[in-house]
């Protein structure tokens, strides 16, 4: 059986867990409401305090999608309670940094500033009081949308390895390169 398949998803009192028709699953919170529709070949059952994830068979595909739908609800829970949070750095001389209303301009040494956009459910924020580095604060309920937005504004200007220079997540080792000079 599924190491994570088979562990049960704690649900406190602040959470409220629906299973509608059609496999749909309804999770609302104090941060909001997410909503994720299951395969048939899963079933998901709500006891007391917690939710239970089953699988139909033992095919490899219905193995598969049995640990990968009890991670889902998983961070639906603790989505719609905690939130999810990534922080990146920014390292470079002139790099700046700013939100205007939901607009996110950044410059980051090109001609041109760029204007990022989030989408619906996420929040940015910039932090320049903790440290010399501007921090960027990507926040939400939906751990996978917080990762691809985070990810996004990390291809806008990756870390290069000979100065450091670029976006990167805090605490994000980069490997550094010796120049021209150490080659001699």
């Amino acid at each position: 059986m599924s190491r994570i398949g088979k562990l049960p998803v704690p649900i406190t009192d602040k959470v409220d867990f629906s299973i509608g028709a059609d496999n749909l699953i309804t999770v609302k919170g104090d941060k909001g409401t997410s909503t994720l529709k299951i395969h048939p070949s899963i079933s998901v059952e709500k006891n007391e305090n917690e939710v239970v994830v089953k699988r139909a068979s033992d095919m490899k595909e219905d193995r598969a999608l049995h640990g990968l739908y009890r991670a889902l609800i998983n961070n639906m829970v603790v989505g719609v309670t905690d939130g999810f949070v990534k922080k990146l750095e920014i390292f470079g001389v002139g790099f700046k940094v700013a939100v205007s209303g939901d607009i996110l301009e950044l410059n980051l040494g090109y001609s041109h500033p760029i204007f990022f956009v989030p989408p619906e459910g996420i929040k940015i924020e910039v932090d320049t009081k903790s440290s010399k580095q501007p921090i960027l604060i990507v926040s939400g309920i939906d751990k996978e949308l917080v990762g691809q937005v985070a990810a996004k504004i990390r291809s806008f200007r990756k870390p290069e390895p000979y100065k450091g220079k670029g976006i990167r997540y805090v605490g994000e080792q980069i490997r550094r390169k010796a120049g021209k000079s150490a080659a001699k």
